[in-house]
């Protein structure tokens, strides 16, 4: 039987990671913020590949409501036997002091994460691990202050919701962390807890939200002048993802993508800064209205009571009957659309190259600024366009940038690029004609292309 050298060496790899996987013993958990969504979801995580995980939360009964959404969001109660909960006041010294490994998913709040560092920083063991699933804020502003032994095992393990069924998952080293903590981590959530580990550096945002979130915000700024139901139509599935932008800020929620925005926007200053910027309107009809998204029942879509689906106006402020907008020609989207279902993924992403019409072309420009940006990146966020493609692929469930360059063409991209009036990156100018930037073999990129 033939095997590979790309192969073997891929078993080699496996059976080095296995090795690095075992050779410290990870058996006592702590989960800070158990009641939370992240919490509860990493805590089943983890619950699934550790013997013992405490939960805690202000009080053992938020923390017990936070076992039972673990419970039901891996559609079972075998974790319970496993699973330990608790206060913050009554447990979290004892609980820390015995845990190899502590996780913290507490509010987004750079000074109360600080607050409970400082709690787990005296009471720990000086070999245990710390882990935050912050979604942006710095790993090195969050170690500030805490012991020597604390900063070399303390690093950013940001899981994506849900993590039960996103196994993307940023590692976030600081600048003291321990290489040695990071690739046992690295091979740990590999191998026990199922992740596709992508690291990145320690810039606002990290790698997925950086990029993700540009996108995002950049329909919701469009969304102004040419309505949600149209921009969620151009940017839709037939593009390469899962979920249209402007329904995924609504299941995200507003106050959450404002958070990750306006930290990205003060942070940083590149060359899409204005696309980051948060639109005038969301931002009203938060403060005035209370709008959150789907957890308030108001965003840019919702339901009447008939179950008919309504959408904003961005400029007025209220609904109106996704029924009566007039939309334009949107014909090459079912084109593109019947592209994909055969598998012809080249063939549809050529049709929208060169699709015909305002509201194509405005599509392209929302890609565009997708491809664009991410290569961008590379060197800021991560060190290769491969983190950004797995970050993109596997956390946000978007066709990687390198997917789009390569069903495209290089050519029909950086043209697209141009169109849009945008820098051309040098690391995709410098590309070769003809060469295949994702070069992912364990990954059928036509995952990404759903027809709908």
């Amino acid at each position: 039987m033939f095997v590979s050298q790309s192969a073997l060496g891929e078993l080699k790899a496996g059976k080095a990671r296995r090795a690095l996987a075992e050779s410290r013993s990870i058996k006592k958990v702590v989960v800070l913020g158990a009641n939370g969504t992240m919490g509860f979801g990493s805590g089943a995580i983890f619950a699934s590949a550790v013997p013992e995980v405490t939960f805690l939360a202000r009080t053992k009964e938020k923390a017990e409501q936070g076992l039972a959404a673990a419970c039901k969001m891996l559609r079972t109660n075998t974790i319970q036997a496993r699973v330990k909960c608790g206060s913050y006041d009554a447990d979290l010294e004892r609980a820390v002091a015995e845990a190899d490994l502590i996780f913290e998913a507490v509010t987004e709040i750079l000074d109360l994460k600080r607050e409970f560092f400082a709690r787990v920083d005296a009471a720990r063991r000086p070999d245990s691990l710390v882990c935050t699933v912050t979604s942006g804020l710095s790993i090195n502003s969050l170690a500030e202050g805490r012991s020597d032994s604390f900063r070399k095992n303390f690093c950013g393990l940001h899981f994506f919701n849900p993590p039960n069924v996103i196994v993307g998952t940023e590692l976030i080293p600081g600048k003291e962390t321990d290489p040695a903590v990071l690739d046992f981590l690295e091979a740990f959530a590999i191998e026990k807890l199922g992740r596709v580990i992508i690291r990145t550096h320690d810039t606002p945002g990290f790698a997925g939200n950086r990029v993700g979130f540009k996108v995002l915000n950049e329909a919701a700024q469009l969304a102004e002048e040419h309505g949600p139901l149209l921009i969620d139509a151009l940017v839709g599935p037939y593009t390469g993802r899962a979920m249209t932008p402007l329904a995924t800020i609504d299941l995200v929620g507003w106050d959450i993508h404002r958070a990750i925005v306006d930290n990205i926007v003060e942070l940083t200053k590149d060359e899409a800064h204005e696309t980051l910027e948060l639109p005038a309107y969301m931002k009203e009809l938060m403060e005035k209205q209370g709008f959150l998204g789907r957890k308030a029942k108001n965003g840019f879509f919702t339901r009447d009571e008939d179950g008919s689906k309504l959408v904003l106006d961005p400029k007025t402020g209220r609904y109106v009957p996704a029924k009566s907008i007039a939309l334009p020609d949107l014909s090459f989207i079912k084109e593109i659309a019947e592209c994909h279902r055969r598998g012809e993924y080249e063939k549809g992403m050529a049709l929208f190259a060169k699709a015909p019409g305002d509201a194509a072309k405005l599509a392209r420009k929302v890609i565009a600024g997708y491809i664009a940006y991410s290569f961008e990146r590379v060197g800021e966020c991560t060190d290769t366009i491969t983190g950004i493609d797995l970050i993109m692929g596997m956390g946000f469930n978007w066709a990687p940038p390198s997917v789009l360059v390569d069903v495209l063409g290089k050519d029909a991209a950086v043209a697209m690029i141009e169109e849009a009036g945008l820098r051309v990156p040098k690391l995709l100018a410098d590309a070769k004609p003809g060469e295949k930037l994702f070069d992912v073999p364990t990954i059928n990129i036509g995952r990404f292309f759903v027809a709908g």
